[in-house]
């Protein structure tokens, strides 16, 4: 769901636009009840799960938005995903449309992050891997010792989210310090020496949610000869995910 600095940003620069919640949800469904998006005439923030559900809902806002004078009445939609939209899920959603107000705004919450994560690399997978982040309801702090790898454009968005934070830092190690207890990892950065020296900190804590370390078997095997050496505990060394 998108967060209240985005709709902020995005309500600022952009024209009338209608807010979409889904209401209430029965059986198999994409995406839960309370998700939210915003549409307007030429664009679209956040989802509520994609495929025909959303290509219709983005139809009715838009049909919304062409009424004169506005803004149009509210209208609720009862979905049934199988028989009337053809989606495999086969539930039902139950959404409400409205013409999105500044109260709305004021008013507007960010949902509870589904994890967080220390993302360390900025290289081509460390970006294929935010562009998909972008889109979901996670923290993530991206770090690089190379400033210049970030890109400027994220999977075609001219901003991040206010959820994905990039930091080019010297010291890649202290941001594994800062995380959060449970946080999960991901180890993919440029250098195999920087790979071994978060690896070591991120077991040292002990209390991550998640540790994946890009690499192959012999990485991961080269990876837990020396870090069992240094005294990391077979137990820990286990949940490294390579």
């Amino acid at each position: 769901m998108p967060s209240r600095g985005e709709v902020q940003t995005w309500w600022l620069h952009r024209q009338p636009a209608v807010l979409i919640d889904i209401v209430s949800t029965r059986g198999s469904v994409p995406r839960e009840a309370g998700t939210r998006m915003l549409v307007s005439a030429d664009g679209a923030l956040g989802s509520i799960g994609g495929g025909h559900l959303e290509w219709k809902a983005m139809a009715w806002a838009r049909e919304m938005l062409q009424v004169r004078p506005g803004p149009a009445a509210p209208r609720t939609e009862h979905c049934p995903l199988g028989p009337a939209l053809g989606q495999c899920c086969g539930g039902v959603v139950t959404l409400r449309l409205r013409a999105m107000e500044a109260h709305h705004l004021a008013e507007w919450t960010d949902a509870t992050p589904l994890f967080h994560l220390r993302l360390f690399g900025a290289g081509h997978v460390g970006r294929a891997i935010a562009q998909v982040l972008a889109g979901l309801n996670v923290s993530v702090t991206w770090v690089d010792e190379r400033e210049g790898e970030f890109p400027d454009v994220l999977g075609g968005r001219s901003v991040w989210p206010d959820r994905i934070v990039v930091l080019a830092s010297d010291a890649p190690e202290a941001e594994v310090a800062s995380a959060p207890p449970g946080a999960y990892y991901l180890v993919l950065t440029h250098q195999h020496p920087l790979d071994l020296r978060l690896s070591e900190a991120i077991l040292r804590r002990g209390d991550f949610g998640f540790f994946g370390l890009i690499g192959s078997r012999t990485k991961k095997q080269r990876f837990a000869h020396r870090l069992s050496e240094r005294g990391i505990a077979p137990e820990v060394l286990s949940r490294m995910v390579c």
